[in-house]
């Protein structure tokens, strides 16, 4: 049976930095390969949202509904992620922590959760470290864990910055083993670099 990855979307959210996730866990990291996940949108509300790029999307889940047996809850960056719908998103990621499950956070989904302690005790990175700051102000304590890079993976959490997709994907496919090292850095390296080298 496929386990869920739950893709938490909020208005305006970059439609971009989740594609490769889904695409590589829903149809497989490679063609032919075992696929062990199937994917879902949650959202604040049952109605639909719009992405920067003006995607409507209708999303499989709310808040208020959304399975409590997952294997990551992933948030997708954008330009809603300081407004008031995004602190319900708080407790989600708490029980998701609490209960073992991975976390992904990409752009502002890092900036969130800086702002609200879930980066003080791991490394981490994000847009910046001037922007982590000004996001969890006085609340974020770990500029020690902060670590220059597209994506980092520590614990069960993994953030990236707004444009490290690629490398955001790999490090949750890894955490997931949604394949072997081998098939995943294969995907990475043709994504990355495509046909011609």
């Amino acid at each position: 049976m496929k386990q869920k990855v739950l893709f938490v979307l909020l208005n305006e959210y970059s439609d971009w930095e989740g594609a490769f996730l889904s695409a590589a866990l829903h149809t497989g990291v490679m063609p032919g390969g075992e696929i062990k996940y199937q994917t879902y949108t949650v959202a604040p509300t049952p109605a639909a949202i719009r992405s920067i790029g003006g995607f409507r999307t209708l999303p499989d889940f709310c808040f208020d509904n959304m399975p409590h047996e997952y294997a990551a809850l992933v948030l997708i960056g954008g330009n809603s992620w300081d407004s008031s719908e995004a602190k319900a998103v708080v407790p989600l990621v708490q029980q998701a922590l609490d209960t073992g499950k991975i976390v992904g956070a990409i752009c502002s989904g890092a900036s969130f959760l800086c702002a609200h302690g879930f980066l003080n005790h791991i490394k981490h990175t994000g847009n910046g470290l001037d922007q982590l700051k000004l996001w969890g102000g006085e609340r974020y304590t770990n500029e020690a864990g902060y670590v220059e890079a597209q994506a980092v993976s520590d614990g069960n959490i993994v953030t990236a910055n707004g444009v490290g997709y690629i490398e955001f994907t790999r490090e949750l496919l890894l955490l997931l083993k949604a394949n072997t090292p081998e098939q995943i850095a294969a995907w990475y390296d043709f994504y990355k670099n495509g046909f011609v080298k």
